[in-house]
């Protein structure tokens, strides 16, 4: 039994990330991505140890879809949404690593390569990058808005278990699309 934790989620934890009592549960359809099928886990946020190097399936796919703040889960505005790890990547660097990327995005299109994190809101961002000792300890740490069009894309995942089975939905990958960068936007990753 696992019990309820004194930390608080969305406050001393991202609300994006898994706890111990939260069980992969395997494959299943899925409501944070139209029903197809993808990895799914129970849900129990608080309870146990939070595994911050691990974000909850389900959690990840529901904030990037819905552009939900990973740290609080509440919903982001256009002129809300920020950024503190991601890169600027080549179109085609992008999909040299696997990223499927609509066929109207040429080669050359500068993306603002998110992963599997969604933008947050700008105060949720500032608490992260103050208390979090991985955010901390990035030297390319730095806070820029997130562009207003965007491209999700699902990274998939093999399910375990008996049998070869198909690939199904693990995370959701977020790349932001922008015609032009400003000087936050400038070094390639």
């Amino acid at each position: 039994m696992h019990k309820l934790s004194s930390l608080k989620v969305g406050m001393d934890v991202p609300w994006v990330t898994s706890w111990t009592a939260e069980e992969t549960t395997g494959a299943a359809r899925c409501a944070t991505v139209g029903g197809r099928p993808a990895l799914c886990q129970t849900s129990d946020p608080g309870r146990g140890r939070p595994l911050y190097s691990q974000n909850h399936l389900e959690r990840q796919r529901d904030t990037v879809v819905r552009m939900l703040c990973p740290m609080c889960g509440k919903a982001t505005t256009p002129g809300d949404r920020w950024t503190l790890t991601a890169k600027v990547r080549s179109a085609g660097a992008l999909r040299a690593r696997g990223v499927n990327l609509p066929a109207h995005i040429h080669d050359d299109q500068r993306m603002v390569d998110a992963g599997a994190i969604a933008p947050l809101h700008k105060a949720c961002a500032r608490r992260s990058a103050k208390l979090c000792p991985h955010l901390r300890a990035d030297p390319d740490l730095k806070l820029a808005r997130f562009p207003k069009q965007y491209v999700l894309t699902p990274l998939m995942a093999q399910p375990v278990g008996d049998g070869p089975g198909q690939p199904v939905i693990g995370f959701i990958q977020l790349c932001g699309v922008t015609a032009t960068l400003d000087r936050r936007w400038r070094q390639d990753g």
